[in-house]
């Protein structure tokens, strides 16, 4: 704590005493007002005073982990900014207010077999995975050097109410923000924070939407401005793993052998296969069975039938495989701080193949990968 001379009030709530001592935190971001007469005060006040660190539009920003052994370059960069609304009309799903963020229905289905959709639930699964298309379109439409991830955030919010739907991400077991994005040496679930997109970066945005009653999931890797040609064929490589996954997808496949295709194009390519990570069931819950590794030689269990909604999302490391998580508890990143990539869809199973729930509109913008 910062020790000043001229005399103030105590803010602990019930006490009035002389305070010197501030909150090192307001200093950083030119926050006026926040003493506190003994350390014991500040630590008591700390729930309720760390409220006041969410700033929009902060002149100055700071790393909330300076004690932290990071594994490559990137740094947060806080305050984060205040969480965004969703209209309270608008439909959520059951952890959207839930103390913890914990998904009832999720934790009571646990392991159970995987579902078939009917015909009316995958017209609307239809419905919100192309709605979902529409969000990362306008997102990626936005990306330019200077922007900061937690404006990419505030842009995707805006594009799902817009569209009557709930960001599924937020408050999902705490998880503060309406989208997740990975920068360079994070695999997943970045939190938007205050950091700007610098020429040469890669970005992963992360979009999942939940309307009438339907989970949407998908996800692409961009390059911000110039990018050196080892992160382009990281991404070209990660693209093709999912593809080649997508490619297999029919009835009677394993779902244990997708991992087996993506992970030979990636080590035939030099990369690694994130194994803490895998593809996952989506529809009625967020995340539900069957689990998808996208590596060779998992014990994934089941197999495909027709009405089966699943997302593939291949994570690919220019480095090791293994991952390490911020203090944050949500950015996974890689622990050799090279650079990881992934792209994701909801894939539909048929009666003879698969469709792509997620795929790319008339209107998408042009692939940043057609010119490699």
């Amino acid at each position: 704590m910062t020790t000043v001379e001229q005399q103030h009030s105590c803010k602990s709530s019930g006490c009035d005493k002389p305070a010197a001592l501030q909150c090192p935190t307001c200093v950083k971001l030119a926050i006026k007002g926040s003493f506190f007469c003994s350390q014991e005060c500040f630590r008591g006040s700390w729930s309720e005073h760390k409220s006041a660190h969410l700033v929009n539009n902060p002149t100055t920003s700071y790393n909330p982990f300076p004690t932290y052994k990071f594994t490559g370059p990137l740094r947060p960069e806080y305050p984060l900014s205040p969480r965004r609304e969703v209209p309270a009309d608008i439909p959520r799903p059951d952890y959207a207010d839930a103390p913890g963020g914990a998904s009832k229905q999720e934790q009571t289905y646990g392991n159970a077999q995987i579902v078939a959709m009917s015909a009316d639930e995958i017209e609307k699964m239809r419905v919100v995975c192309r709605l979902g298309r529409e969000i990362l379109d306008i997102a990626a439409r936005a990306l330019r050097v200077g922007i900061t991830t937690d404006e990419i955030d505030r842009i995707v919010h805006e594009a799902t109410i817009e569209r009557r739907a709930y960001p599924s991400p937020l408050n999902y077991y705490q998880f503060p923000k309406s989208v997740c994005t990975s920068v360079n040496e994070v695999i997943c679930h970045g939190i938007p924070d205050q950091r700007k997109l610098q020429d040469g970066d890669i970005v992963n945005i992360d979009i999942s939407l939940y309307r009438d009653g339907f989970h949407a999931d998908l996800n692409k890797t961009y390059f911000v401005g110039n990018v050196d040609a080892k992160s382009k064929k990281l991404v070209k490589t990660t693209r093709e793993c999912l593809q080649k996954a997508i490619e297999m997808v029919k009835p009677g496949v394993l779902y244990r052998d997708l991992g087996s295709a993506i992970e030979k194009h990636a080590r035939d390519n030099g990369f690694s296969v994130v194994r803490t990570y895998s593809g996952h069931g989506v529809g009625k819950m967020f995340h539900s069975a069957p689990n998808v590794p996208h590596y060779a030689k998992n014990k994934a269990i089941g197999v495909m039938k027709p009405g089966h909604v699943f997302t593939i999302e291949p994570m690919i490391n220019e480095g090791s495989y293994n991952d390490q998580t911020w203090r944050d508890n949500w950015t996974a990143v890689t622990v050799d701080g090279k650079r990881s990539a992934q792209f994701e869809h909801a894939i539909l199973v048929t009666e003879t193949g698969y469709e792509v729930l997620t795929c790319r509109l008339p209107s998408s913008p042009k692939s940043q990968l057609n010119d490699l």
